[in-house]
C-alpha cells in the first residue's frame, strides 16, 4: 500500500510508544522510519518486527571504545540517538563500532543525520551492506538479507573514503499491509479504553437527544 510520508511517521511513532519507548524516542523513531521509508528502504517492515522481538536490547552502557549492552543486545534506536549525540566523534581518524546491534537498518537515519551535523557524507556498514549518505540523499549496496537482519555482530560507521552517486528521497513509499497491521496493533497500545465520561464528552447525541 502506499502512505503518505506524514502518514508513516505519525503510524511508527505511536508504534514505539506502544512498544515501550518513552515519547522523546518514539518521535526519533518515527522521523528514522519516515526516512527510511523516503528512500525505498523497508523501515516500517524492519521496526514492526523489532518490537516484536525487542525486550531484551538495551542502550550502549559506556560511550568509550566500542559500544555494547549491559543486555547483550544492542538497540538500534537509543544507538542511534547516542550516535547523533555524539556526531563530533566521526573524524576521518575514527571509527565508531557496535556491536550485536538489534535490526542495524534503523541506525542508518541516525548517521544520515550525524552527517548533516558534520558536513561529511558517513558511511555505515555491517555484513554486506555499505550505505553512505550525506544526510538527505543515499547510496545502498547490500544484499536483501543484510539489509533487512535482524541483528549484526558488528555495525561500523565513518566518514565515507568516497562520494558514490545518491539517490534523492521520495514523497510517498510503499508499507507492506502485515507491516502496517503489526505497527497498527502496538499503536493501539498509545489510545486509552473508553469510559462513560468520555462517550458522553465524545461526538453524539450522549445521554441527551434533541430530536
Amino acid at each position: 500500500m502506499m502512505f503518505s510520508l506524514n502518514e508513516i511517521e505519525a503510524h511508527a511513532k505511536k508504534a514505539a510508544r506502544g512498544g515501550g519507548y518513552a515519547w522523546g524516542i518514539a518521535e526519533e523513531t518515527g522521523k528514522a522510519v519516515r526516512w527510511l521509508a523516503s528512500h525505498g528502504l523497508p523501515g516500517a517492515e524492519v521496526l514492526a518486527e523489532h518490537l516484536e522481538l525487542q525486550g531484551h536490547d538495551g542502550p550502549p552502557q559506556t560511550l568509550n571504545g566500542d559500544w555494547s549492552s549491559a543486555t547483550g543486545i544492542l538497540c538500534p534506536l537509543t544507538a542511534g540517538v547516542t550516535l547523533n549525540d555524539c556526531a563530533d566523534r566521526l573524524t576521518s581518524s575514527h571509527v565508531q563500532k557496535m556491536e550485536n546491534v538489534a535490526h542495524p537498518l534503523l541506525v542508518v537515519p541516525f548517521v544520515a543525520w550525524a552527517a548533516l551535523h558534520v558536513k561529511a557524507s558517513l558511511t555505515v556498514a555491517w555484513g554486506s551492506v555499505r550505505a553512505t549518505t550525506n544526510g538527505y540523499a543515499l547510496h545502498v549496496d547490500a544484499s536483501e538479507g543484510d539489509l533487512s537482519a535482524s541483528k549484526t555482530a558488528v555495525l561500523q560507521c565513518f566518514v565515507a573514503q568516497n562520494d558514490p552517486s545518491l539517490t534523492k528521497p521520495a514523497l510517498r513509499a510503499k508499507v507492506s499491509q502485515d507491516a502496517w497491521d503489526k505497527l497498527n496493533r502496538f499503536a493501539q497500545r498509545t489510545y486509552a479504553p473508553a469510559t462513560e465520561a468520555s462517550r458522553l464528552l465524545g461526538a453524539g447525541a450522549g445521554a441527551s437527544d434533541n430530536d
